[in-house]
């Protein structure tokens, strides 16, 4: 028997291909759980949940009306809501200086108030079903405790976002609702293809890891799994699923640009 069986989940940004989202839906329900996964893109959002035997639905988190149509939906398929995770991001790369009023705008609609949507919809769901309670958690990120250049706007909704997830647990434990984040750092999945594509770049990354690589979105998905479980007595945490990132720390543009430079010159060199 899964750890997650008889559970009912949702998972909220699992439409490209193999991302993080698409690979916590498919633990879920290896484990045992009933999962309706949601994003912006019907197609591959169908075929996962053919794949996985569950449920989809159309949603993009900067609405607050889809987010709770959504909502809806997942208790009128499955009955409830157990856990609800939320995997939607954007990797905007721009300085502060540079960053748009747009490019602000649309990182505050997805990071900062889409998940408030989301928290919103969801403590409202699990204080309303019997038994009430479940397990709510907003994907972070490890930036938000180890800084990295050019990522102001990122870092500050991504922060903003685990300040909710916080109020979320004290102010509805008593629901049996559980809230945490959880905060991978650098991450091969389809958001981060052209980065590891860059010669270098990953090197420069990796000697900051204590336990020797990068963490998989497989690492990420099985934090979630186990926050879901009924073993998880933690709430209003911030769980950093990163192999010790966090304790030496991202490297900046300088080691960034020390590491690529480099390994192109030793690619110009070979050819």
């Amino acid at each position: 028997m899964g750890r997650l069986a008889g559970k009912k989940a949702v998972v909220l940004g699992a439409a490209s291909k193999d991302n993080m989202g698409q690979t916590i839906a498919r633990l879920f329900a290896r484990e045992g759980a009933e999962v309706m996964v949601a994003g912006r893109k019907e197609e591959p959002l169908k075929a996962l949940a053919t794949e996985i035997g569950g449920h989809y639905a159309l949603c993009d988190i900067t609405k607050r009306a889809e987010v709770r149509a959504m909502a809806d939906a997942a208790v009128a398929k499955m009955g409830r809501v157990d856990a609800a995770i939320n995997a939607s991001g954007w990797g905007l790369l721009a300085s502060l200086v540079d960053t748009t009023e747009e490019q602000l705008d649309q990182i505050v609609d997805l990071q900062f108030k889409g998940v408030h949507h989301f928290l919103q919809a969801f403590v409202e769901k699990m204080i309303a079903q019997q038994p009430s309670g479940g397990s709510l958690i907003s994907i972070s990120s490890a930036t938000t405790r180890a800084v990295i250049n050019n990522h102001a706007a990122y870092i500050g909704t991504k922060t903003g976002s685990e300040a909710l997830i916080r109020c979320v647990a004290n102010d509805y434990g008593h629901y049996g609702i559980k809230a945490n984040t959880v905060s991978p750092a650098f991450t091969e999945s389809p958001m981060t293809e052209q980065s590891f594509a860059v010669p270098g770049l990953v090197d420069a990354f990796l000697p900051r890891y204590p336990l020797g690589r990068l963490n998989t979105s497989e690492d990420v998905a099985n934090a979630c799994l186990w926050l879901c479980t009924d073993e998880a007595f933690l709430t209003g945490q911030n769980i950093q699923p990163n192999g010790g990132l966090t304790l030496r720390g991202n490297p900046q543009a300088s080691d960034i640009e020390r590491s690529v430079g480099a390994a192109m010159a030793k690619l110009q060199g070979g050819s």
